[in-house]
């Protein structure tokens, strides 16, 4: 499926075989709930804290420790350290054109404050690496909602063209942003 910024929503027709996925109420209902290898394998018993970056899992969730977290937790990767260490990305940005050369710092320093701020609220939305391939900067994100956020903070910064692309499972998020 395909979203585009100043489209809306579009139909991504990619094999002819395939049915066409809208974002539907009924979506969930048909097909269930996305799954996601990283989130639905390896989840720890009970409480656990990953010996990477210290978030805790408690109550079916991860979050960052707070004062009250007990310092003797059982160690368990999170999903998000086992990502970067596979070099699995769930998200990735492609930015391209002209502008991206000429404000590269400028990007990357909007880029890493988004990362900033939605990873002090949830821990598993981390950004993997930023590379550069020629004139294009690719960033891989541990989430979709990072690489979705982060396609928005450059639009709403130096607009440019951005379009977004989930794969039918909707664990992985191919964002394009492009400005000349």
């Amino acid at each position: 499926m395909e979203v585009t910024a100043h489209g809306g929503l579009s139909r991504y027709f990619g094999d002819p075989e395939e049915t066409i996925m809208e974002h539907t109420k009924d979506h969930k209902l048909l097909h269930g709930t996305p799954h996601d290898p990283y989130l639905d394998s390896q989840r720890p018993a009970g409480a656990a804290q990953c010996p990477h970056c210290t978030a805790v899992y408690h109550g079916g969730h991860w979050h960052w420790p707070d004062a009250d977290t007990a310092a003797a937790l059982p160690a368990h990767t999170c999903p998000a350290c086992r990502r970067i260490a596979d070099g699995a990305e769930a998200g990735r940005l492609v930015l391209s054109g002209g502008f991206v050369s000429a404000h590269r710092s400028e990007i990357i320093s909007l880029l890493q404050h988004t990362e900033a701020r939605e990873k002090s609220e949830h821990p598993l939305e981390r950004l993997i690496a930023l590379r550069d391939e020629g004139e294009t900067l690719i960033v891989t994100t541990t989430g979709t909602h990072l690489a979705n956020r982060m396609g928005h903070a450059l639009e709403a910064a130096w607009d440019g063209t951005c379009t977004y692309r989930y794969n039918d499972s909707e664990v992985y998020l191919d964002v394009t942003w492009q400005r000349n």
